[in-house]
């Protein structure tokens, strides 16, 4: 136990072992749900299920290892919801890809996401882009998450005059998709720990009992990760039609990461007088080893996760935090069956739930400047309306490069914004 406190910094005055264990268990439970949501979104892009339920553990797992280990903080990460999203409905069945280029783009987003890492770019990028379109970006996927939930659950469906239109709602399906999301958000008020995948289980346990669901267990031997393990092409992904997807994986992973560390280490008092984060550099890396590891193992961009302010909560304050949740990832490997009887319905209140905290940062655009308003409402509409967080991401650059020029506040696009849009622009226009 002594060199466990040594190592991990413990020192009884701030946390205690018991402490730090029962803080990363209840992380764990508020980000279990990602063990049904993943493989339910990334089975539609043709994936094997188990493999990508076993993937989801193992990805999340290293991640954590690597996080609590190496940075040494109380941050979990696993395969991020909304880049899942992406994964499936841009990429594969937007765009045509197959699930194993789209697997490239994912691994090499995360290697470029190593070497701004280990030469220090990342910092200049983050503090380059502007404040609107990074809550802009958090807001438009927290849209397309929420359509992508409306959609799977069959609350709305295809119209040929209106595109969509609001689906039978006294049909299963969507009668269980709102069930799961009022139970989700009464619960998450109320602050009970694992909100979220308690309304995943309670929805399915209906389902089951409702008959539309079959038992298939609950405790087996994992699945095999064969048939997506090293399957993922990485030469397909050097397609230059693939650069903005490339960039949206890499874009969204790396502010995601960002805020997500501002936000916990802030929740748990590590940083320090200048503002500076404990070992930032050593998270940024664990986090895109993770990416590349999961996109080799057959996952989405593996990413931290804003829940661990939960374990933070409980007390939480070092790297055995993330170590814990990383071996109850590991745990989850054999209860398979229970993650594949969870139907898209069960999981479709999860999805709307995380929306809506996206859609929370709405809040902090400044509303009364058109030229910060109008390219963080052009990226919430068009990234679910044209089912593609890349698109969304490119129109929004243009548009907010566009109208400081035509406002007089050109000063305020800088370097990196100036450059991003020329790409994007050649890439819209030409490619």
């Amino acid at each position: 136990m002594n060199a466990i406190e040594r190592y991990f910094g413990i020192n009884g005055d701030n946390t205690t072992i018991k402490t730090e264990i029962v803080a990363g268990i209840t992380t764990f439970l508020t980000m279990a749900y990602i063990i049904f949501v993943n493989p339910n979104i990334l089975a539609e892009a043709g994936m094997d299920k188990g493999a990508v339920f076993v993937a989801t553990c193992l990805a999340a797992a290293i991640g954590c290892f690597i996080m609590g280990l190496y940075a040494r903080l109380p941050v979990a990460l696993a395969p991020g919801m909304g880049l899942n999203a992406f994964f499936t409905y841009g990429v594969v069945l937007g765009m045509g890809y197959a699930w194993q280029t789209a697997l490239g783009a994912v691994f090499l987003s995360g290697c470029i996401f190593i070497l701004l890492s280990l030469f220090k770019i990342r910092e200049w990028i983050i503090n380059s882009i502007p404040i609107a379109l990074k809550q802009g970006v958090i807001a438009g996927i927290g849209a397309f998450l929420a359509f992508i939930a409306l959609q799977s659950s069959g609350v709305i469906v295809g119209q040929d005059a209106t595109l969509v239109t609001l689906g039978d709602m006294t049909s299963f399906g969507p009668m269980m998709a709102s069930i799961g999301f009022f139970v989700i958000i009464g619960l998450s008020y109320k602050k009970v720990p694992g909100a979220v995948t308690i309304g995943i289980l309670l929805v399915a346990l209906i389902s089951l009992l409702a008959g539309h669901t079959e038992f298939a267990g609950i405790i087996s031997t994992p699945p095999s990760v064969a048939p997506t393990l090293m399957q993922l092409d990485i030469a397909g992904a050097f397609d230059v039609t693939m650069i903005s997807v490339i960039f949206a994986f890499l874009f969204v992973d790396l502010f995601d990461t960002a805020g997500t560390l501002v936000a916990t280490t802030s929740q748990a008092k590590l940083i320090d007088k200048d503002g500076n984060i404990p070992n930032m550099g050593k998270a940024l890396l664990a986090d895109s080893t993770a990416t590349v590891t999961g996109a080799m193992l057959g996952t989405s961009s593996t990413t931290s996760y804003v829940e661990s302010v939960a374990g933070i909560a409980a007390g939480g304050r070092t790297g055995l935090v993330a170590v814990t949740v990383g071996v109850m990832f590991l745990l989850s490997t054999f209860f398979a069956p229970l993650a594949g009887m969870i139907p898209a319905y069960a999981t479709a209140g999860a999805i709307f739930y995380v929306a809506v905290l996206m859609l929370g940062t709405l809040k902090d655009i400044n509303w009364a400047d058109l030229t910060d308003a109008a390219p963080v409402v052009v990226v919430l509409l068009f990234t679910p309306l044209t089912y593609s967080i890349a698109d969304g991401i490119a129109l929004g650059f243009i548009t907010f490069t566009a109208v400081k020029l035509m406002s007089g506040k050109v000063n305020e696009v800088t370097l990196p914004v100036w450059v991003l849009t020329i790409i994007l622009l050649v890439k819209i226009i030409w490619l």
